[in-house]
């Protein structure tokens, strides 16, 4: 391997360029090359933005490969993972000569399961002739695959219901006592990742992995000296979602799946079994219906004040506890009975933990899906964990991502992390948005809170998208405004005889959505959270983002209540100290949509009329790139124009 400098490997005739058809020398990206590498060296924690265009990946890679040392690579999305693993590490590799061995880990639900599937093709009990299709169609795959990935299986929908069925979870995995131990691929992608000297997960894995002890990280982290986040904005809320504790009747329904399967093969004489099983499935449905059937968050006390919901868990644990004795009385059989058995007793013990509120300082509040309700437990406060698990053998930590601070100022980032020892280094984007990109806030729009406030911003809009010739985001910040604004504008497209294309999020799974969005060049595409952030439409299919509402959380959500009310009772002001950086941070994402490269030209349409009316308006829109602003109409249809002339001149 020829042993380069960081200089040396971003310079105008290093290895990048002469191997990257494109490739720009940028002083931002040799710069925050620099400072990773001396952090890694000195295993010190540092916290990097660096704006869009920046070339952040390369940035860390780089010093990583070069380090020497074993380092664990975590990112937001499994899309970012896959890119990394598949694309970027090995084109890095490849020009630096580099030896170093890389692996990709990934949770257990995205390995098939040689144990679950043959008892589900054995069993035979699917929902529908496709599921049953799906499942032959995998077990085609399993015998020619080598890593055993579901996303390696394109004959199968990723979103498929027949994978439960295909896969293990935590719970029901049966470790060294499963009969195809030796041929498991979950064990197999563990012993790649601890050979590894480079190791690609994603964060729901790095934190169920430190939390749990369970997919390989555990035994990674000690041998590791350094860890880099990617897209580590989406930190807190991951963090807080696994250091936390939740329970869900899903799991208690799967567990009766399990037990009915295992009693058949290996305990068909215990004649209570299929009783209690009915018993527990009656009860966690049950449980299900105290509820809403439409999907929502419930703080404990809404929870409380429904009809049979206390009495409902009361008897939903005493069934399960039922349950357990006797699948204990059974456990010797077979593995897979006692493994229920403790699967049950886990369970029950989760379940009566949360009635009881036995966790100080966690917040217990409800989610119901459309057939499940879980019941979590949220830590109001992740630092004090958080530190805990950076303690111990020295390393560097890198967080970075293009939406950390808030007008350079990483202070909400870093207290909610307790990173309060880290440096703190901020990069701008190196494209030149005042020219390329106009930022329009539309005048006389109505308080966001007006029962017209949909109707209005579509009006707003609609002139734009028609300027724009479509290819347009409609970035929403609930579910109902996006279904309400489809609506509207199919209507308006409708009456104005315009064939734009109109996507709506949900109508396909997201990278379905995406390649139809870039293939039709036209298309306007409404979506929420899911078009927020990581998301990379390059060239004149997008050429205006609009954002309908400043994006902050609804403030009765439970686990931001909670919050809140916590540092108001320690005189702390928690809309500038926490919601607002919050919704910094969002828009900033979502307004990365719009410019991904040097060509890109575009409009970012915010009608949230608060930014401009409200005091801490400033603060939002000074930390997003420094674009042209306006209030006019007339100059973002200037700006389409200038656009379509330079499109005529090249």
């Amino acid at each position: 391997m020829a042993i380069f400098s960081i200089q040396e490997v971003f310079s105008s005739n290093g290895p990048l360029a002469c191997g990257i058809p494109g490739y720009r020398m940028r002083a931002q990206q040799i710069e925050m090359a620099e400072r990773i590498s001396s952090a890694l060296a000195e295993n010190r924690v540092l916290v990097a933005e660096a704006g869009t265009g920046t070339g952040k990946t390369f940035a860390y890679l780089v010093p990583a490969l070069l380090s020497g040392g074993k380092v664990i690579v975590s990112t937001g999305t499994k899309n970012l993972q896959d890119q990394l693993f598949s694309r970027d590490i090995p084109t890095v590799r490849k020009l630096l000569g580099s030896p170093v061995r890389i692996a990709l880990l990934k949770g257990r639900a995205n390995y098939v399961c040689h144990y679950h599937l043959e008892r589900s093709l054995a069993d035979g009990r699917f929902l529908s002739r496709e599921d049953a299709a799906n499942a032959l169609r995998i077990s085609r795959f399993i015998k020619k695959t080598k890593t055993g990935d579901k996303a390696e299986c394109n004959d199968v929908p990723e979103n498929s219901a027949v994978w439960s069925a295909a896969t293990s979870t935590r719970e029901n995995c049966l470790g060294q006592d499963c009969p195809n131990h030796k041929d498991c691929f979950v064990l197999a992608a563990r012993r790649e990742a601890l050979a590894a000297d480079l190791v690609v997960v994603n964060h729901h894995l790095f934190f169920a992995d430190v939390m749990l002890r369970d997919e390989g990280t555990a035994e990674l982290l000690p041998a590791c000296n350094a860890v880099i986040f990617d897209e580590a904005h989406q930190l807190p809320e991951t963090a807080s979602l696994f250091f936390g504790n939740n329970v869900s009747t899903a799991q208690i329904l799967d567990l009766v799946r399990d037990t009915r399967a295992e009693g058949l093969a290996s305990a068909r004489d215990c004649l209570d079994l299929p009783g209690l099983c009915g018993a527990v499935e009656k009860a966690a449905k049950d449980l299900r219906l105290t509820m809403p059937l439409e999907p929502s968050r419930y703080p404990l006390q809404q929870l409380e004040a429904r009809t049979g919901f206390d009495p409902g868990l009361s008897g939903l644990i005493r069934e399960i506890q039922s349950l357990a004795t006797l699948l204990e009385s059974q456990a010797q059989r077979a593995e897979g009975v006692e493994n229920c058995w403790r699967r049950a007793v886990e369970l029950a013990t989760q379940l009566g933990r949360w009635q009881s509120g036995a966790d100080a300082d966690y917040v217990r509040w409800g989610e119901t899906y459309t057939h499940a309700l879980q019941l979590n437990a949220t830590p109001l406060i992740i630092a004090d964990i958080m530190q805990k698990q950076m303690s111990g053998h020295p390393r560097a930590w890198i967080f970075t991502s293009a939406t950390l601070a808030v007008q350079q100022d990483f202070a909400h980032f870093c207290s909610e992390l307790g990173l309060n020892e880290a440096e703190a280094a901020y990069w701008d984007s190196p494209f030149d948005f005042e020219r390329q990109a106009l930022l329009y806030a539309p005048q006389n729009l109505p308080d966001p809170n007006s029962p017209l406030y949909v109707e209005a911003v579509v009006n707003a809009a609609f002139p734009v998208l028609v300027a724009s010739g479509g290819r347009t985001f409609f970035l929403c910040t609930s579910l109902r405004a996006m279904r309400r604004t489809h609506e509207l504008l199919g209507d308006a497209l409708d009456r104005a005889g315009l064939k734009f294309p109109l996507l709506l999020q949900g109508e396909g799974s997201k990278n379905e959505l995406l390649e139809r969005f870039r293939r039709l060049g036209n298309a306007i595409l409404v979506g929420s959270q899911s078009f927020w952030e990581g998301v990379d439409v390059r060239g004149e299919a997008l050429s205006l983002v609009v954002i309908d509402k400043l994006p902050f959380a609804p403030p009765d959500d439970p686990v931001l209540s909670a919050r809140i009310q916590r540092m108001k009772s320690e005189g702390r002001n928690a809309f500038m100290d926490y919601q607002l950086p919050r919704a910094v941070i969002s828009i900033k994402q979502g307004a990365g949509r719009l410019i991904r490269d040097e060509a890109d030209r575009g409009v970012l349409m915010i009608c949230d009329p608060r930014m401009i009316s409200k005091p801490y308006g400033k603060r939002i829109w000074r930390s997003l790139p420094p674009m042209t602003r306006t209030r006019e109409l007339d100059d973002v249809l200037a700006f389409f124009n200038a656009e379509k002339t330079i499109a005529v001149t090249q």
